[in-house]
């Protein structure tokens, strides 16, 4: 009988110890902090990370989660996740452009080895390891090459949308991690910027990640403080006519609030949209006729080539005192655009670029925009 009580007793004994050992693994340690950015969370546990993507329409719900743990971590068996991700992670396939910059900010050039469509990207560091053959030509990005890309085994192919179309289905099931990359639809400038955090994650340079996304949040808010309280504040349209449908930015949209943060009045901030609206040409005439200044007139390059797609470009104000201004002259070496692949990690250029538009007066009279150029 003693013996059962004895028995009993180490047993208990080894319980409450695999029960404390269980726990010290599953309690967080921390979070990695977001300020702007909400559309993933990263929690810290005392051996591994957990990275969530999160639903824009309630950031409660999580869309993926994501566990990033080095070799030979203990993980207990509770934690639930959709994929696991060995870190640092040594090879990446991305699908967008703006992967790229924050590869290039950590040092992590290396990690690519696929991409669909090569010629979009401008990096030079990334362009000098393309003429190496050392990243591979993947194709579309709704047409994957398959073959292609299982060859690769990648750790990691980083998405650019949660909407699985078949190829990323296709993808999932031969065991290839896919993460959803959300930035594009972060409302804030310097939320987007922000997802170089997710980045220093996964290669575990969380706190290079950190540094770098605190210098150009400084830089941001620097610039933002250039424009003072009670300046006047130009009228600004932005967009462009497309099979006669014009399509302007919302009113609580990354643009919109790039524009505001530089001093302008944009003609539809009282649009609560966060995406894109589309208009008709007459109510856009109506609206913004006699706007001061135009941004982003789609692809144009210059004013002769707007007047040859429609003349009713004519008739604006801006247009007549030419007063419009594109990105469309600065790109890289194979074509791509500039501002497509560093500006959404780079929101501080951006805004300096619009306040040298709207305020000219408030930067050095030899700065050179990152971006943009007026339209002659």
């Amino acid at each position: 009988m003693k013996r059962l009580i004895v028995i009993g007793f180490l047993l208990l004994l080894s319980c409450n110890k695999k029960q404390t050992v269980h726990n010290r693994f599953e309690q967080q340690v921390d979070t990695v902090s977001t300020s702007y950015a909400k559309g993933f969370s990263i929690l810290n546990y005392k051996n591994f990370q957990l990275l969530k993507i999160q639903s824009f329409k309630d950031s409660v719900h999580t869309l993926y989660t994501y566990l990033l743990a080095k070799p030979h971590a203990k993980v207990p068996r509770s934690i639930k996740y959709d994929y696991k991700l060995q870190i640092p992670i040594q090879t990446l396939v991305a699908t967008s452009t703006t992967h790229i910059p924050p590869l290039v900010a950590l040092g992590e050039e290396k990690s690519l080895v696929g991409f669909p469509h090569l010629d979009y990207i401008s990096s030079p560091e990334i362009r000098e390891r393309i003429s190496q053959h050392k990243i591979t030509e993947l194709g579309e990005n709704e047409n994957i090459n398959f073959e292609l890309l299982l060859s690769l085994q990648p750790d990691l192919l980083m998405g650019f949308s949660i909407d699985q179309h078949s190829g990323y289905k296709n993808i999932s099931q031969v065991g290839i991690p896919i993460l959803y990359n959300m930035d594009w639809r972060e409302e804030s400038p310097l939320g987007k910027a922000e997802w170089i955090k997710v980045y220093g994650a996964l290669f575990d340079k969380t706190e290079r990640a950190e540094h770098i996304f605190k210098k150009i949040e400084t830089d941001y808010q620097s610039a933002k403080e250039l424009v003072p309280d009670g300046i006047k504040r130009p009228e600004v349209l932005s967009g462009a006519l497309y099979r006669d449908v014009w399509y302007v930015p919302g009113g609580e949209s990354w643009s919109a609030r790039l524009i505001d943060d530089a001093g302008g009045a944009y003609v539809y901030e009282n649009l609560k949209n966060t995406e894109s609206v589309a208009l008709s040409f007459e109510s856009v005439f109506n609206t913004a006729k006699d706007a001061d200044i135009w941004i982003n007139p789609s692809y144009f390059s210059d004013l002769e080539e707007m007047k040859n797609k429609s003349k009713h470009y004519l008739q604006f104000k801006a247009f007549q005192k030419k007063h419009i201004y594109n990105y469309t002259s600065k790109k890289g070496a194979t074509g791509g655009m500039l501002y497509f692949e560093y500006g959404p990690s780079r929101p501080d250029l951006i805004l300096k670029d619009l306040i040298h538009i709207f305020h000219p007066e408030l930067l050095p009279k030899n700065y050179k925009p990152s971006f943009y150029q007026a339209l002659k």
